[in-house]
Protein backbone atom coordinates (compact mmCIF):
# COMPACT_ATOMS: atom_id res chain seq x y z
CA UNK A 1 0.00 0.00 0.00
CA UNK A 2 1.34 3.53 -0.81
CA UNK A 3 0.51 6.72 1.09
CA UNK A 4 -0.78 9.54 -1.18
CA UNK A 5 -1.52 12.99 0.42
CA UNK A 6 -4.13 15.40 -1.75
CA UNK A 7 -3.33 18.47 -1.87
CA UNK A 8 -6.03 21.23 -2.20
CA UNK A 9 -5.88 21.87 -5.96
CA UNK A 10 -5.67 25.60 -7.85
CA UNK A 11 -10.04 26.36 -8.53
CA UNK A 12 -9.39 29.48 -11.13
CA UNK A 13 -7.49 32.70 -11.30
CA UNK A 14 -7.39 34.37 -8.43
CA UNK A 15 -8.67 32.05 -5.79
CA UNK A 16 -5.95 31.08 -3.01
CA UNK A 17 -7.86 29.47 -0.32
CA UNK A 18 -11.38 27.17 -0.77
CA UNK A 19 -13.48 26.33 2.48
CA UNK A 20 -14.64 22.51 3.09
CA UNK A 21 -18.21 22.35 2.39
CA UNK A 22 -18.80 18.87 3.70
CA UNK A 23 -16.66 15.46 3.07
CA UNK A 24 -18.95 12.92 0.52
CA UNK A 25 -15.97 10.23 1.72
CA UNK A 26 -15.72 9.67 5.17
CA UNK A 27 -12.50 8.37 7.17
CA UNK A 28 -11.95 4.69 6.36
CA UNK A 29 -14.22 4.24 3.54
CA UNK A 30 -13.11 3.35 0.16
CA UNK A 31 -13.52 5.05 -3.58
CA UNK A 32 -12.98 4.59 -7.03
CA UNK A 33 -10.82 7.01 -9.29
CA UNK A 34 -12.87 9.78 -10.60
CA UNK A 35 -15.54 9.64 -7.22
CA UNK A 36 -15.66 13.58 -5.44
CA UNK A 37 -14.18 13.23 -2.11
CA UNK A 38 -15.23 16.53 -0.84
CA UNK A 39 -17.23 20.03 -1.75
CA UNK A 40 -15.38 23.16 -1.59
CA UNK A 41 -16.58 26.81 -1.53
CA UNK A 42 -14.58 29.64 -2.89
CA UNK A 43 -15.89 33.38 -2.64
CA UNK A 44 -16.89 32.94 -6.63
CA UNK A 45 -18.26 29.42 -7.09
CA UNK A 46 -18.48 25.93 -4.82
CA UNK A 47 -16.56 23.08 -6.36
CA UNK A 48 -16.30 19.42 -6.33
CA UNK A 49 -12.78 17.66 -5.90
CA UNK A 50 -12.72 14.27 -7.42
CA UNK A 51 -10.05 11.33 -6.17
CA UNK A 52 -6.90 11.28 -8.81
CA UNK A 53 -6.67 7.37 -7.09
CA UNK A 54 -8.69 4.48 -6.10
CA UNK A 55 -7.89 3.43 -2.62
CA UNK A 56 -9.28 4.56 0.84
CA UNK A 57 -9.24 7.69 2.95
CA UNK A 58 -7.12 6.95 5.48
CA UNK A 59 -6.65 10.49 7.35
CA UNK A 60 -9.19 14.19 6.85
CA UNK A 61 -6.97 16.84 7.92
CA UNK A 62 -9.58 19.35 7.46
CA UNK A 63 -12.99 19.59 8.51
CA UNK A 64 -16.33 21.12 7.32
CA UNK A 65 -15.87 24.69 7.25
CA UNK A 66 -12.30 25.32 7.83
CA UNK A 67 -10.90 27.22 5.38
CA UNK A 68 -7.52 26.04 3.86
CA UNK A 69 -5.09 27.92 1.28
CA UNK A 70 -4.98 26.33 -2.42
CA UNK A 71 -1.85 23.84 -2.13
CA UNK A 72 -2.17 22.71 1.20
CA UNK A 73 -2.82 18.68 2.39
CA UNK A 74 -6.19 18.58 2.84
CA UNK A 75 -6.63 14.45 3.62
CA UNK A 76 -4.25 11.33 3.05
CA UNK A 77 -4.92 8.13 0.70
CA UNK A 78 -3.97 4.35 0.81
CA UNK A 79 -3.58 3.58 -2.65
CA UNK A 80 -2.60 -0.41 -3.39
CA UNK A 81 0.52 -1.06 -6.27
CA UNK A 82 2.40 1.15 -7.17
CA UNK A 83 1.49 5.15 -7.71
CA UNK A 84 2.70 6.95 -10.87
CA UNK A 85 2.83 10.95 -10.01
CA UNK A 86 0.15 12.03 -11.67
CA UNK A 87 -0.67 15.44 -13.76
CA UNK A 88 -3.73 16.86 -11.89
CA UNK A 89 -5.51 19.12 -14.12
CA UNK A 90 -7.24 22.03 -12.78
CA UNK A 91 -10.60 22.48 -11.29
CA UNK A 92 -12.42 24.64 -13.54
CA UNK A 93 -14.73 25.71 -10.82
CA UNK A 94 -18.14 24.28 -10.92
CA UNK A 95 -19.61 20.68 -11.58
CA UNK A 96 -17.77 18.15 -13.23
CA UNK A 97 -14.68 19.94 -12.19
CA UNK A 98 -10.93 18.43 -12.83
CA UNK A 99 -7.48 19.11 -10.97
CA UNK A 100 -4.25 20.98 -13.35
CA UNK A 101 -1.30 20.83 -10.35
CA UNK A 102 1.44 17.75 -10.01
CA UNK A 103 0.29 15.73 -6.52
CA UNK A 104 3.23 13.71 -5.75
CA UNK A 105 3.13 10.41 -3.81
CA UNK A 106 4.70 9.97 -0.87
CA UNK A 107 5.47 7.42 1.76
CA UNK A 108 6.24 9.79 4.37
CA UNK A 109 3.81 10.61 7.51
CA UNK A 110 1.84 13.41 6.83
CA UNK A 111 2.20 17.15 8.87
CA UNK A 112 -1.26 17.59 10.14
CA UNK A 113 -1.77 21.43 10.06
CA UNK A 114 -4.48 23.55 12.41
CA UNK A 115 -7.48 24.53 11.04
CA UNK A 116 -6.86 28.55 9.16
CA UNK A 117 -9.26 31.29 9.22
CA UNK A 118 -10.34 30.63 12.82
CA UNK A 119 -9.65 31.54 16.57
CA UNK A 120 -11.16 31.86 19.32
CA UNK A 121 -11.84 35.76 20.21
CA UNK A 122 -14.67 37.11 23.03
CA UNK A 123 -15.13 33.50 24.36
CA UNK A 124 -16.30 31.90 21.13
CA UNK A 125 -15.16 30.47 18.44
CA UNK A 126 -15.40 32.62 15.41
CA UNK A 127 -15.77 31.42 11.28
CA UNK A 128 -14.82 33.89 8.62
CA UNK A 129 -15.76 32.98 5.63
CA UNK A 130 -13.21 33.60 2.64
CA UNK A 131 -14.95 36.45 1.36
CA UNK A 132 -15.35 38.20 4.31
CA UNK A 133 -11.42 37.79 4.96
CA UNK A 134 -10.33 39.23 1.11
CA UNK A 135 -12.89 41.87 2.10
CA UNK A 136 -10.48 42.31 5.36
CA UNK A 137 -7.31 42.29 3.15
CA UNK A 138 -8.32 44.77 1.54
CA UNK A 139 -9.04 47.37 3.83
CA UNK A 140 -6.09 45.93 6.65
CA UNK A 141 -8.56 44.73 9.35
CA UNK A 142 -7.03 41.86 11.74
CA UNK A 143 -8.93 39.57 12.87
CA UNK A 144 -8.91 40.84 15.85
CA UNK A 145 -11.18 43.79 15.13
CA UNK A 146 -13.37 41.50 12.91
CA UNK A 147 -14.62 39.70 16.10
CA UNK A 148 -15.64 42.68 17.79
CA UNK A 149 -18.18 44.10 14.75
CA UNK A 150 -21.76 42.90 15.42
CA UNK A 151 -22.97 39.91 13.21
CA UNK A 152 -26.10 39.28 11.81
CA UNK A 153 -26.00 36.28 10.18
CA UNK A 154 -27.01 33.05 10.89
CA UNK A 155 -25.70 31.74 14.52
CA UNK A 156 -23.27 34.81 14.70
CA UNK A 157 -22.13 34.66 11.14
CA UNK A 158 -20.23 37.32 10.21
CA UNK A 159 -22.12 38.83 6.92
CA UNK A 160 -20.44 41.16 3.99
CA UNK A 161 -22.95 43.74 5.49
CA UNK A 162 -21.84 43.42 8.42
CA UNK A 163 -18.37 44.64 7.33
CA UNK A 164 -19.05 47.05 4.82
CA UNK A 165 -21.51 48.41 7.36
CA UNK A 166 -19.02 48.66 10.10
CA UNK A 167 -16.43 50.66 7.74
CA UNK A 168 -19.08 52.59 6.84
CA UNK A 169 -19.54 53.60 10.22
CA UNK A 170 -15.63 54.28 10.81
CA UNK A 171 -14.47 51.39 12.15
CA UNK A 172 -15.24 51.63 15.84
CA UNK A 173 -13.64 49.22 16.87
CA UNK A 174 -9.91 49.72 15.34
CA UNK A 175 -8.12 50.76 18.41
CA UNK A 176 -8.61 49.52 22.05
CA UNK A 177 -10.72 53.04 23.07
CA UNK A 178 -13.75 53.15 21.16
CA UNK A 179 -13.88 56.21 17.99
CA UNK A 180 -16.24 58.72 18.55
CA UNK A 181 -19.19 58.76 16.37
CA UNK A 182 -20.33 61.69 14.19
CA UNK A 183 -23.69 62.25 16.00
CA UNK A 184 -25.00 63.58 12.45
CA UNK A 185 -24.41 60.56 11.09
CA UNK A 186 -27.34 58.36 9.97
CA UNK A 187 -27.52 54.54 11.60
CA UNK A 188 -29.91 52.27 10.91
CA UNK A 189 -32.23 51.62 14.32
CA UNK A 190 -32.47 48.44 15.22
CA UNK A 191 -36.24 47.82 15.19
CA UNK A 192 -38.42 45.16 16.25
CA UNK A 193 -40.75 43.97 13.85
CA UNK A 194 -43.51 41.13 14.17
CA UNK A 195 -42.75 39.17 11.16
CA UNK A 196 -45.57 36.50 11.49
CA UNK A 197 -45.87 33.05 11.16
CA UNK A 198 -45.36 30.92 8.17
CA UNK A 199 -43.42 27.81 7.05
CA UNK A 200 -39.31 28.65 7.42
CA UNK A 201 -36.92 28.63 4.46
CA UNK A 202 -33.58 28.78 5.10
CA UNK A 203 -31.38 30.84 2.72
CA UNK A 204 -29.07 28.35 0.38
CA UNK A 205 -25.57 29.74 0.16
CA UNK A 206 -25.83 31.46 -2.93
CA UNK A 207 -28.93 33.63 -1.44
CA UNK A 208 -27.32 34.93 1.29
CA UNK A 209 -24.57 35.85 -1.33
CA UNK A 210 -26.87 37.67 -3.23
CA UNK A 211 -28.45 39.15 -0.47
CA UNK A 212 -25.49 40.37 0.39
CA UNK A 213 -24.60 41.89 -3.18
CA UNK A 214 -27.68 43.62 -3.49
CA UNK A 215 -27.85 45.07 -0.46
CA UNK A 216 -24.08 46.72 -0.52
CA UNK A 217 -24.70 47.58 -4.46
CA UNK A 218 -27.84 49.91 -3.00
CA UNK A 219 -25.77 51.22 -0.04
CA UNK A 220 -22.77 52.23 -2.62
CA UNK A 221 -24.40 53.89 -5.44
CA UNK A 222 -26.95 56.24 -5.40
CA UNK A 223 -29.30 54.91 -8.21
CA UNK A 224 -31.10 56.26 -11.35
CA UNK A 225 -33.37 54.70 -13.50
CA UNK A 226 -34.05 56.17 -16.90
CA UNK A 227 -36.59 54.93 -19.10
CA UNK A 228 -36.85 54.54 -23.43
CA UNK A 229 -39.63 52.60 -25.50
CA UNK A 230 -38.26 51.58 -28.73
CA UNK A 231 -40.11 49.86 -32.16
CA UNK A 232 -38.31 46.75 -32.89
CA UNK A 233 -40.68 45.79 -35.56
CA UNK A 234 -37.67 45.45 -38.00
CA UNK A 235 -35.49 43.11 -35.63
CA UNK A 236 -38.28 40.76 -34.82
CA UNK A 237 -39.62 40.31 -38.48
CA UNK A 238 -35.78 39.70 -39.71
CA UNK A 239 -35.36 37.13 -36.61
CA UNK A 240 -38.34 35.68 -36.97
CA UNK A 241 -37.69 35.35 -40.85
CA UNK A 242 -34.08 34.01 -40.59
CA UNK A 243 -33.98 31.89 -37.30
CA UNK A 244 -34.86 28.38 -39.06
CA UNK A 245 -32.05 29.50 -41.78
CA UNK A 246 -29.90 30.51 -39.02
CA UNK A 247 -29.50 27.25 -36.90
CA UNK A 248 -29.38 25.43 -40.57
CA UNK A 249 -26.54 27.34 -41.38
CA UNK A 250 -24.55 27.77 -37.94
CA UNK A 251 -26.43 25.15 -35.93
CA UNK A 252 -27.36 27.81 -33.03
CA UNK A 253 -30.75 28.75 -31.97
CA UNK A 254 -31.22 32.19 -32.54
CA UNK A 255 -32.87 34.03 -29.98
CA UNK A 256 -33.35 37.52 -29.28
CA UNK A 257 -30.10 38.02 -26.71
CA UNK A 258 -27.22 37.81 -28.77
CA UNK A 259 -28.81 40.85 -30.83
CA UNK A 260 -29.58 42.60 -27.60
CA UNK A 261 -25.65 41.77 -26.68
CA UNK A 262 -24.70 43.25 -30.12
CA UNK A 263 -26.34 46.58 -29.77
CA UNK A 264 -25.42 46.93 -26.52
CA UNK A 265 -21.94 46.51 -27.09
CA UNK A 266 -21.77 48.97 -30.25
CA UNK A 267 -23.55 51.72 -27.92
CA UNK A 268 -20.60 50.82 -25.00
CA UNK A 269 -18.02 51.60 -27.84
CA UNK A 270 -19.63 54.92 -28.74
CA UNK A 271 -20.29 55.57 -24.86
CA UNK A 272 -16.73 54.45 -23.28
CA UNK A 273 -17.55 56.01 -19.80
CA UNK A 274 -20.25 53.79 -19.26
CA UNK A 275 -18.02 50.94 -19.22
CA UNK A 276 -16.40 51.28 -15.82
CA UNK A 277 -16.02 51.27 -12.20
CA UNK A 278 -15.56 52.97 -9.32
CA UNK A 279 -12.28 52.81 -6.92
CA UNK A 280 -12.38 55.47 -4.28
CA UNK A 281 -12.01 58.85 -6.04
CA UNK A 282 -10.92 57.69 -9.39
CA UNK A 283 -13.16 56.11 -12.63
CA UNK A 284 -11.69 52.76 -13.81
CA UNK A 285 -12.40 52.96 -17.49
CA UNK A 286 -12.78 49.66 -18.88
CA UNK A 287 -10.65 48.65 -22.70
CA UNK A 288 -12.63 45.72 -22.90
CA UNK A 289 -16.27 45.01 -23.27
CA UNK A 290 -17.38 41.93 -21.55
CA UNK A 291 -21.00 41.86 -21.18
CA UNK A 292 -23.18 39.73 -18.36
CA UNK A 293 -26.18 38.66 -18.39
CA UNK A 294 -28.48 37.61 -16.00
CA UNK A 295 -29.38 34.56 -15.84
CA UNK A 296 -31.78 31.79 -13.62
CA UNK A 297 -30.38 28.40 -12.17
CA UNK A 298 -32.76 25.71 -12.10
CA UNK A 299 -32.98 26.74 -8.03
CA UNK A 300 -34.27 30.02 -8.81
CA UNK A 301 -31.39 31.98 -7.61
CA UNK A 302 -29.62 34.16 -10.35
CA UNK A 303 -26.22 34.13 -11.56
CA UNK A 304 -24.28 36.64 -14.13
CA UNK A 305 -22.61 34.69 -16.76
CA UNK A 306 -20.30 36.68 -19.28
CA UNK A 307 -19.58 37.38 -22.85
CA UNK A 308 -16.42 38.18 -23.47
CA UNK A 309 -15.32 41.01 -25.36
CA UNK A 310 -18.59 41.22 -27.12
CA UNK A 311 -17.62 43.84 -29.08
CA UNK A 312 -15.26 41.37 -31.30
CA UNK A 313 -17.53 38.52 -31.70
CA UNK A 314 -19.77 37.75 -35.23
CA UNK A 315 -23.46 37.66 -34.74
CA UNK A 316 -23.35 33.92 -35.04
CA UNK A 317 -20.06 33.68 -32.47
CA UNK A 318 -21.91 35.97 -30.29
CA UNK A 319 -25.18 33.49 -30.54
CA UNK A 320 -22.93 30.01 -30.05
CA UNK A 321 -21.58 31.86 -26.45
CA UNK A 322 -25.05 32.40 -25.01
CA UNK A 323 -26.01 29.28 -25.68
CA UNK A 324 -23.21 27.79 -24.59
CA UNK A 325 -23.71 29.85 -20.80
CA UNK A 326 -27.57 29.22 -20.91
CA UNK A 327 -27.21 25.65 -21.31
CA UNK A 328 -24.42 25.50 -18.79
CA UNK A 329 -26.63 27.66 -16.20
CA UNK A 330 -29.31 25.22 -16.67
CA UNK A 331 -26.95 22.17 -15.56
CA UNK A 332 -25.04 24.32 -12.87
CA UNK A 333 -22.23 23.76 -14.98
CA UNK A 334 -20.92 27.38 -14.93
CA UNK A 335 -17.28 28.15 -14.03
CA UNK A 336 -15.91 30.64 -11.94
CA UNK A 337 -14.14 32.04 -15.30
CA UNK A 338 -17.30 31.67 -16.83
CA UNK A 339 -19.31 34.41 -14.49
CA UNK A 340 -15.72 36.89 -14.13
CA UNK A 341 -14.94 39.72 -15.43
CA UNK A 342 -18.31 41.67 -16.46
CA UNK A 343 -17.88 45.39 -17.20
CA UNK A 344 -21.56 46.03 -18.31
CA UNK A 345 -24.96 43.74 -17.07
CA UNK A 346 -27.76 42.95 -18.97
CA UNK A 347 -31.27 41.89 -17.63
CA UNK A 348 -33.92 40.39 -20.09
CA UNK A 349 -36.88 41.09 -17.32
CA UNK A 350 -39.03 40.32 -20.18
CA UNK A 351 -38.81 36.89 -20.29
CA UNK A 352 -40.66 36.51 -17.19
CA UNK A 353 -43.27 38.66 -18.62
CA UNK A 354 -42.35 41.72 -17.28
CA UNK A 355 -43.25 45.28 -19.03
CA UNK A 356 -40.17 46.80 -17.69
CA UNK A 357 -37.77 46.79 -14.23
CA UNK A 358 -35.92 48.66 -11.79
CA UNK A 359 -32.67 46.82 -12.07
CA UNK A 360 -29.65 46.99 -8.97
CA UNK A 361 -26.32 47.57 -10.26
CA UNK A 362 -24.00 44.58 -10.67
CA UNK A 363 -21.04 46.16 -8.67
CA UNK A 364 -18.22 46.93 -9.21
CA UNK A 365 -19.39 48.41 -12.71
CA UNK A 366 -21.74 51.69 -12.72
CA UNK A 367 -24.53 50.77 -14.84
CA UNK A 368 -26.81 47.61 -16.00
CA UNK A 369 -29.94 47.32 -19.19
CA UNK A 370 -33.31 45.83 -18.17
CA UNK A 371 -34.92 44.70 -21.29
CA UNK A 372 -38.98 44.34 -21.43
CA UNK A 373 -41.34 41.86 -22.95
CA UNK A 374 -41.73 42.41 -26.32
CA UNK A 375 -45.72 43.22 -27.46
CA UNK A 376 -47.60 44.20 -29.91
CA UNK A 377 -49.25 47.29 -30.20
CA UNK A 378 -50.85 49.91 -32.24
CA UNK A 379 -48.56 52.80 -32.53
CA UNK A 380 -48.79 56.00 -35.18
CA UNK A 381 -45.97 56.08 -37.08
CA UNK A 382 -44.85 58.21 -40.13
CA UNK A 383 -45.62 57.31 -43.66
CA UNK A 384 -45.30 58.64 -47.21
CA UNK A 385 -48.80 59.65 -47.13
CA UNK A 386 -48.88 60.96 -43.44
CA UNK A 387 -49.45 59.92 -39.93
CA UNK A 388 -51.03 56.12 -39.57
CA UNK A 389 -52.02 53.53 -36.91
CA UNK A 390 -50.16 50.26 -37.63
CA UNK A 391 -49.61 47.18 -35.47
CA UNK A 392 -45.97 48.07 -34.02
CA UNK A 393 -43.63 45.32 -31.79
CA UNK A 394 -42.71 47.68 -28.76
CA UNK A 395 -40.11 46.92 -26.01
CA UNK A 396 -39.19 49.49 -22.84
CA UNK A 397 -35.59 49.34 -21.91
CA UNK A 398 -35.24 50.78 -18.32
CA UNK A 399 -31.27 51.77 -17.35
CA UNK A 400 -30.05 51.69 -13.83
CA UNK A 401 -27.00 54.00 -13.33
CA UNK A 402 -24.64 55.18 -10.55
CA UNK A 403 -24.72 58.96 -10.22
CA UNK A 404 -21.85 59.49 -8.58
CA UNK A 405 -19.95 58.94 -12.01
CA UNK A 406 -22.81 58.94 -14.47
CA UNK A 407 -25.07 61.75 -15.22
CA UNK A 408 -28.36 62.08 -16.78
CA UNK A 409 -26.70 63.23 -20.38
CA UNK A 410 -24.61 59.84 -20.33
CA UNK A 411 -26.87 57.78 -19.20
CA UNK A 412 -29.67 59.18 -21.15
CA UNK A 413 -27.90 59.10 -24.80
CA UNK A 414 -26.36 55.84 -24.02
CA UNK A 415 -30.01 54.29 -23.72
CA UNK A 416 -31.17 56.45 -26.47
CA UNK A 417 -28.43 54.55 -28.58
CA UNK A 418 -28.76 51.27 -27.63
CA UNK A 419 -32.91 51.81 -28.65
CA UNK A 420 -31.83 53.77 -31.72
CA UNK A 421 -29.43 50.45 -32.62
CA UNK A 422 -32.58 47.99 -32.17
CA UNK A 423 -34.81 50.58 -34.07
CA UNK A 424 -32.27 50.51 -37.18
CA UNK A 425 -31.79 46.68 -37.45
CA UNK A 426 -30.96 45.88 -40.94
CA UNK A 427 -33.84 44.20 -42.50
CA UNK A 428 -31.50 43.03 -45.48
CA UNK A 429 -28.73 41.75 -43.39
CA UNK A 430 -27.45 38.36 -44.37
CA UNK A 431 -26.71 35.46 -41.83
Amino acid sequence: MAQVEILLPKMGESVTEGTIINWLVKEGESFEEGDILLEVATDKVDNEIPAPYSGTLTKVLFNAKDTIPIGEIIAVLDVSGDVVSKEIPEIASGHNTKFSEVQKAVKKPVQISQPLREFTASNSNVFFSPLIINIAKEHHISFEELARIPATGEKGRLRKSDIFQYINDGRPYKFSQQVIQDPTAFHIPQLQFDKGKGKVIEMDRMRQMIADHMVYSKHTSPHVTSYVEADVTNMVNWRNGKKEAFQNKHDEKLTFTPLFVEAVARAIKDFPNINASVDGNTIIVKEEIHIGMATALPNGNLIVPVIKNADQKTLSELTSVVNEMVEKASKNKLSGDDIKGSTFTISNVGTFGSLMGTPIINQPEVAILALGIIKKRPEVIETEKGDEIAIRNMMYLSLSFDHRVVDGYLGGSFLRRVADYLEQFDVNRKI
